[in-house]
């Protein structure tokens, strides 16, 4: 039989092919050769047609039929056949194909074997495929290697160590006293492998982190040689003195100085000296600045070094490269709730990154600056991030405006400016807005009074310029419907009146509900407004003609009020100007924004009904409890007596035990069709951090049949700026709550 090609060969001959088909021939062709081979036992080139299907196997061509030939050459007595074989092993092989199990043997002979290099093979291996049984057998031999004076062997046993850990971790305790040791040696690879394998023992046993606490004077120790040594060509990156090194030793000192007074106080000097002394004009040096400033932000650091970290952050945005910048927003925005005041004085710099032409670079500036709005600059940063929500893509959009609700809500100065916010954001971003915007803002102008006249001639003239924005267009056409006498008499103080007759308001009414641009939820609106107005214009007979016209739409929902109206006109016309009165103030309490009113039933709302699979609370006495995301939520149920012996007044209170406010918070409820359940409004929709307060809501069920309460929650809320949705079923109330 003749030599089969080389590597070099196959390569070059690979290469030449000009299309798929032609390459994934001659692999064929090859590989067949191969087999040819395998079969024949042909030990001669058995080494050289393993590497070739290594090749094809990096490729993307099958090579499984290799796996055999691979043991095969591990058992050889050539370092070369090791070579390969270990590779192919390595390549080829996984804890999951039985296969492996078979070199258990020859890798422990290997790990004795009297050259380093053979042993070097073994452990790496071992390190890289071994399963957990091989790793049972063999680690007492690669716990005699940790202890050799080799240094080539000890850091590949020391790697080697770290997989036997993750695999097997009962073990670690073997490799302890050799770990110990291994900070001593001078050799900064071992220096290295074992600060890797401290750091794997530490983030898996609360022991050894205990255990190795007392190391940090060494680790300090071992890191002020490396920034303080002169030029070391062996090691030097850049200027810098082994950075790889480094950055290890920086995050093992942030696993032992987490939580730890002692450990911290020791390590804040050398952290202090990094910080200073790093050469940040190239990327090595910012990487050990960065992981510097993670760890100072970990430890219980003094507050001039946390200080100093941020500005080290604020110099990272302004570098000319992208991903520095990202880094520094990103770790920005983690450290915004402790440090605020730290963070805030590079609030300039946080919000020219709004400009980045880089998209993500885009979002985490945009959402760092809804972070640092506080009721002192609210007015400065609406103004950048309305500017930011008027240029950016439309993937940004939903999240701008949801933020902007949210800070106009939590710090609005006045409620004309609150007003005037949120129209801007629906003038600009309409669309896009949540489908909770349009209620949030009719309660919060039906609760401004003084700004009624001023608010609806906004709107009116909103209307005139653009009805494509859906969310806007419902909320003025509501407030016409209410306040449309205040337009046409103008009596708006705060800004020039306009002139507008009664038939020009419902001509923009019809105009609504016969534009290709208005949904179906929008006709709706319009369609009451004119209603409405049959109360507060003297055009009774052009609104009784609209409503009649609709009486026949193709739209049901359009249709049934029409029908209603029409009914209310005819049949019921002495009740009509009492039911189309002025909508009432909304009482609300420990808030700026607009609060939740939220009236559920078992029949009415859906959602919660049909939910299935909820989990069941257990209700001790008239307490529910709550551990969830990160926070607990305590809903306390208390019973009072009642006049009527057939409702149950039941109070919630919801209590935050986070770093962080929980808003938008919204308590639903439903109950079976045998009841009937009343929701009052809140006392908040933000449920303030650290226990600094409640939120309280009153339940009133009615129970004529005295039947065991039962009763299915929601709880909506946004955490952190992420939407939050909560389900859960109380069915064992006291039975003073029932009978």
């Amino acid at each position: 039989m003749p030599a089969p090609i080389r590597l070099r060969e196959l390569i070059r001959t690979i290469r030449t092919a000009r299309t798929q088909a032609e390459e994934r021939e001659m692999i064929q062709k090859e590989c067949a050769a191969i087999r040819s081979s395998f079969r024949e036992e042909d030990n001669t080139y058995r080494c050289r047609n393993v590497a070739k299907l290594l090749y094809m196997h990096m490729l993307g061509y099958p090579a499984h039929f290799g796996q055999l030939e691979c043991l095969k050459l591990i058992a050889s007595q050539k370092f070369t056949d090791k070579r390969i074989g270990y590779l192919g092993a390595m390549l080829l092989l996984d804890e999951r194909q039985d296969v492996h199990l078979l070199m258990t043997n020859c890798i422990k002979n290997d790990l004795n074997h009297s050259t380093q290099y053979v042993q070097g093979l073994a452990l790496c291996t071992l390190g890289c495929m071994g399963s957990s049984e091989m790793c049972r057998d063999l680690a007492g031999e690669v716990e005699k290697l940790l202890k050799t004076s080799n240094s080539y062997l000890r850091k590949k046993a020391a790697l080697c160590a770290v997989h036997v850990i993750r695999k097997v971790p009962e073990l670690m305790e073997m490799f302890l006293p050799a770990t110990k040791n291994l900070l001593s040696e001078k050799n900064h690879g071992v220096l290295h492998t074992s600060v890797v394998l401290l750091t794997e023992m530490c983030e898996r046993s609360p022991d050894m982190l205990s255990h190795f606490r007392k190391l940090v004077p060494q680790l300090v120790r071992i890191l002020k040689n490396l920034i303080m040594s002169g030029y070391s060509p062996e090691h030097d990156v850049s200027g810098i003195s082994d950075p790889f090194l480094q950055v290890r030793i920086l995050r093992l000192l942030r696993i032992l100085g987490k939580g730890d007074d002692d450990s911290s106080e020791a390590m804040n000097d050398i952290l202090a000296q990094v910080a200073t002394n790093t050469e940040t004009s190239k990327n090595v040096g910012n990487a050990i600045l960065y992981e510097t400033v993670l760890t100072i932000m970990d430890i219980k650091s003094e507050s001039g070094l946390r200080v100093l970290a941020i500005n080290i952050l604020g110099r990272f945005l302004l570098n000319n490269d992208k991903n520095i910048r990202y880094v520094a927003l990103t770790s920005l925005l983690k450290t915004v709730q402790t440090d605020h005041n730290a963070v805030q004085r590079h609030r300039s710099t946080i919000v020219d990154c709004l400009k980045d032409l880089d998209v993500s670079i885009k979002r985490r500036a945009m959402e760092l600056s809804f972070a640092l709005v506080n009721g002192n600059n609210i007015r400065g940063m609406m103004k950048e991030l309305l500017y930011f929500l008027d240029s950016c893509d439309p993937d940004f959009k939903a999240d701008c405006a949801s933020g902007i609700f949210l800070a106009a809500e939590k710090y609005a100065p006045s409620k004309r400016w609150h007003i005037d916010t949120i129209m801007r954001v629906l003038t600009t971003a309409g669309s896009y807005v949540r489908d909770d915007s349009v209620p949030n803002l009719i309660q919060l102008i039906t609760n401004s009074v003084e700004m009624h006249a001023y608010t609806v001639q906004r709107l009116y003239k909103a209307l005139l310029d653009d009805i494509s924005q859906q969310p806007l267009v419902q909320v003025a056409s509501w407030c016409i419907g209410e306040y449309g006498d205040l337009l046409v008499s103008g009596q708006c103080e705060e800004e020039e009146p306009i002139q507008v007759s009664e038939d020009e308001v419902l001509d923009v009414l019809e105009g609504l509900l016969v534009s290709n641009l208005s949904t179906p939820v929008t006709r709706g609106y319009s369609l009451t407004a004119i209603m409405k107005l049959s109360t507060r214009f003297s055009s009774l007979n052009r609104i009784k003609k609209v409503v009649s016209i609709y009486g026949s739409s193709i739209d049901v929902e359009l249709q049934q009020r029409a029908v209603e109206y029409n009914a209310l006109f005819k049949k019921y016309d002495h009740m009509r100007p009492a039911l189309l009165e002025r909508m009432p103030i909304m009482e609300k309490t420990a808030t700026n924004g607009p609060s939740e009113t939220v009236q559920t039933n078992g029949e009415t709302d859906s959602t919660i009904l049909d939910t299935k699979h909820l989990p069941s609370i257990s209700q001790p006495a008239s307490q529910v409890g709550f551990l969830k995301h990160g926070f607990s939520i305590q809903t306390c149920a208390h019973f009072r007596s009642n006049p009527n012996p057939n409702i149950a007044v039941i109070t919630i209170h919801a209590t935050n035990s986070t770093e962080a406010d929980m808003t938008e918070f919204v308590f639903q409820a439903a109950v079976p069709k045998t009841f009937q359940l009343q929701l009052l409004s809140p006392s908040s929709n933000v449920v303030p951090a650290f226990n600094q307060g409640s939120v309280t809501q009153v339940i009133r069920v009615l129970n004529p049949q005295k039947q065991q309460l039962r009763m299915r929650i929601k709880l909506t809320y946004t955490h952190k700026g992420s939407p939050v949705q909560d389900l859960a079923e109380v069915n064992n109330f006291p039975p003073q709550s029932w009978q």
